[in-house]
């Protein structure tokens, strides 16, 4: 098991740096960027994700894959998401999918997502900021997005002060969520 752990570390590590040195403005956004916020909270309530998503901006797509190609990255579109699998053999999970600055990320979701200058230093890479991060989450509220929410929540990150600064759909959820956690 902490094998698996490290070998997304490593990847969102190994994607990140090569990002840095071709000076390309990115975001760690989804479970990572999570786990970086609640862990400046309580380490130890961390919870572990197995593949790394990056916000860039899509005029950066072409600078992006080939940074990431340098680093043993094979891009693939699958799907209809840009992905940059890792390693020859490796597997969508094993990769880096890329969201898209100012875009929505789906159709169906109420608002696009940030824009990479609301990215933040974490201990590794940058990461979304806390609010636009918390958004995303609630665009996209599948039970994986509800889990990171719970997450954030149960550090204290997040509570019933954040629902004025919300759209109403982003509010009605959070507040679902601050009512009936288990639900």
């Amino acid at each position: 098991m902490i094998e698996a752990v490290e070998a997304v570390r490593e990847r969102a590590c190994r994607a990140t740096a090569a990002l840095e040195r071709a000076k390309i403005p990115y975001a760690v956004a989804g479970g990572n960027a999570v786990a970086a916020w609640v862990a400046r909270v309580d380490r130890a309530a961390v919870r572990n994700t197995q593949d790394v998503d990056i916000l860039i901006r899509r005029s950066d797509l072409e600078a992006v894959k080939e940074a990431l190609t340098a680093v043993g990255f094979h891009y693939r579109n699958i799907e209809g998401i840009d992905c940059l699998i890792d390693g020859p053999d490796g597997r969508p999970r094993d990769a880096v999918h890329l969201l898209f600055a100012g875009e929505k990320v789906r159709p169906t979701h109420p608002t696009p997502a940030a824009d990479v200058s609301d990215a933040v230093p974490a201990d590794d890479y940058s990461v979304l900021a806390l609010e636009s991060l918390v958004r995303m989450k609630l665009n996209s509220f599948c039970d994986k997005d509800r889990t990171h929410l719970r997450d954030l929540i149960e550090v204290g990150l997040v509570d019933q002060s954040w629902l004025p600064r919300l759209i109403p759909k982003h509010a009605a959820r959070l507040q679902q969520l601050i009512d009936d956690p288990d639900g």
